[in-house]
């Protein structure tokens, strides 16, 4: 019997998945606990619909992180921090800090999870960094951090 998920089962599909199932297994399991609706055709046509517009929405998703990646890609964000005298930062910047100054220069709101750094920044310098736009989407930039005149 073909089904539509409504919700994700282990170990059988994720939610919006149409496939394959034993009856008993629909009729005792699935359709009881409201985990999945019978594949009738309207249902296959709407489904099909629905998978046709979530293609075409990842479609467009996905060619705008290729234009924000070509962009960003190579570009540095300077953030200013306070030191000591010694020059060592007080505290270290932080994937937030950074996230916030990629929406204040370059104006794109990014996760600060989706910022991947080597090391934490704890010292004036320059900091390579990737920025994750959009699975399998990248960007290489720079992390520029000077010192503030307190």
């Amino acid at each position: 019997m073909q089904v539509i998920l409504k919700a994700d089962v282990k170990k059988v599909g994720q939610a919006g998945t149409l496939l394959d199932v034993s009856d008993g297994y629909a009729r005792n399991f699935l359709f009881p606990r409201g985990l999945a609706e019978e594949a009738t055709p309207s249902r296959i046509a709407a489904w099909k619909q629905e998978q046709a517009h979530k293609k075409a929405k990842d479609e467009k998703k996905h060619q705008e992180a290729e234009q924000a990646r070509k962009r960003l890609q190579g570009k540095s964000v300077s953030i200013e921090a306070k030191a000591g005298e010694n020059g060592k930062l007080f505290g270290s910047i932080t994937t937030a800090q950074v996230a916030d100054a990629l929406a204040e220069q370059f104006q794109l709101t990014v996760d600060k999870r989706d910022i991947k750094m080597e090391d934490a920044v704890k010292q004036p310098g320059n900091f390579p960094f990737s920025l994750k736009l959009y699975p399998g989407v990248q960007a290489e930039m720079t992390l520029t951090v000077t010192v503030r005149n307190a």
